[in-house]
């Protein structure tokens, strides 16, 4: 495979990205269980849940920062090449493809007295994000003809990629009458790792004097740290089922935590907030670190003859590597969570005709609209990237809920979603999907996303 299939490859993951940690129509919603996970001091009034097993919670978001698939693949006679030359003049520095999903393996809950209720589970998490290096693709890609004294900024390399498995408990409990806190301890036990991130130095061509060209790699330094792909002896060695089997029984371990509220400022008025993933995974498995640091500057081959050196491109082999070294080690390290920061404000109007009877023997008065703002941020390898979202949420029947959103983020200007909540007994389910507009053709949508999940719920 060429080069320019290979960059064409990646062109069309960056317009395929994935990235389900927002949960914007998940976050608050209907007091089910599974907005626990989102916000551990959301509020509950059952004695206790069930996940069904591996289908409790489930959800993923494609989309892209730029670009879309109609961008390489629509029929129009023009040639993937000019396509995709076209997809990457659009693209910068700040582009990303991102790939997140979790499945809940097992979810549960007891309610231990009127005030408190605990919820417990394990999940496995797959996260991926790395940003467009727009000056190191097109280097690749055209060569260093048409760039003579441009300089190629290998700080754009920037990438992270996690597979683990985390198992958890937390507690929510009812401080008084208008406030609910919560928190969840997890134990991450990470698969595979991968990151870059902080590099530095610069590539750039031009006259030379020994030769037509002169090459300048100036203030080299880059550095990779990964863990699970290697074995003990630097042979590449990962396989999609040693990844996710490894998930629960690594050495790599690590501990966070999650915190959040609900808070009641009047009956219609409520505010929402939580913190997530507030921890690190430390990896000492299989570990192969990596680090090229120097600098260098060369005019070239020229082929001359002398009998005493013919190996030409052995010599320029090795002054490449004394001026700028590479070495591997298998050392330990920790790799610090992506932070993930919820919160919303609510106003509910409607009221039910009836209200509900909550375990502290109160009555929680319920309406049956509400609308508010929520806000989404979370902390990646080049900035905090955030989202708001605005909604309507609508009790249809005591037990049938629905929610709408409009979404702004990094991917759309305009993702309209819809969540349905539904329970026939004690069997609950919920579904939901993001940019409902653009579901006639995928291609043309930037972003699109799934979640659903089934609960026993007892009441």
């Amino acid at each position: 495979m060429s080069i320019k299939h290979i960059l064409i490859v990646f062109g069309l993951l960056l317009s395929t990205s994935v990235n389900s940690q927002n949960k914007q129509i998940l976050f608050g919603f209907a007091e089910m269980p599974n907005t626990l996970m989102v916000n551990p001091g959301a509020e509950t009034n059952f004695r206790y849940h069930g996940g069904i097993p591996a289908l409790s919670g489930f959800s993923f978001n494609l989309g892209a920062s730029e670009g879309k698939l109609s961008d390489l693949f629509l029929i129009d006679n023009t040639p993937i090449n000019t396509k995709f030359e076209n997809l990457t003049n659009k693209l910068t520095n700040r582009d990303f493809l991102s790939f997140n999903m979790q499945i809940d393996i097992l979810n549960g809950g007891y309610r231990l007295d009127e005030k408190t209720y605990l919820s417990f589970g394990m999940y496995q998490e797959v996260d991926f994000i790395g940003y467009y290096p727009k000056d190191v693709v097109e280097l690749l890609y055209y060569g260093n003809q048409p760039f003579i004294n441009k300089t190629v900024h290998f700080s754009d390399l920037k990438f992270r990629g996690e597979v683990l498995g985390v198992i958890h408990a937390g507690l929510s409990y009812k401080l008084n009458k208008k406030l609910n806190v919560g928190g969840r301890f997890k134990l991450y036990s990470g698969s595979l790792h991968i990151s870059s991130k902080n590099n530095g130095g610069t590539f750039n061509t031009d006259l030379g004097v020994n030769n037509i060209y002169r090459h300048n790699l100036s203030n080299i330094n880059i550095k990779s740290n990964s863990s699970g792909f290697f074995d003990a002896e630097e042979n590449l060695n990962v396989g999609i089922k040693d990844a996710i089997g490894n998930t629960f029984l690594s050495k790599n371990i690590g501990i966070g935590v999650d915190l959040g509220f609900t808070y009641h400022y009047s009956p219609q008025i409520e505010f929402t907030g939580s913190i997530l993933d507030v921890g690190f995974v430390s990896y000492s498995k299989n570990n192969s670190n990596l680090t090229v640091i120097g600098d260098h500057q060369f005019d070239g081959v020229n082929l001359l003859y002398d009998s005493n050196n013919t190996d030409y491109w052995a010599q320029l082999d090795s002054d490449f590597k004394t001026n700028v070294p590479r070495e591997t080690n298998t050392d330990s390290y920790i790799s610090w969570r992506p932070i993930k920061l919820n919160g919303a404000v609510r106003y509910s109007f409607g009221r039910a005709r009836i209200n509900k009877e909550c375990y502290d023997e109160t009555y929680k008065e319920y309406y049956n609209n509400s609308v508010g703002l929520q806000l989404y941020a979370i902390t990646r390898p080049l900035s905090t990237q955030i989202a708001a979202t605005v909604f309507l949420e609508k009790n249809i029947s005591e037990n049938f809920h629905a929610k709408f959103t409009y979404t702004v983020d990094d991917f759309s200007m305009s993702n309209v979603g819809v969540g349905i909540s539904t329970q026939m007994g004690i069997f609950q389910m919920y579904g939901m999907i993001g940019n409902v507009l653009k579901l006639s053709d995928l291609t043309e949508a930037k972003t699109a996303s799934v979640q659903f999940g089934f609960n026993l719920i007892f009441d």
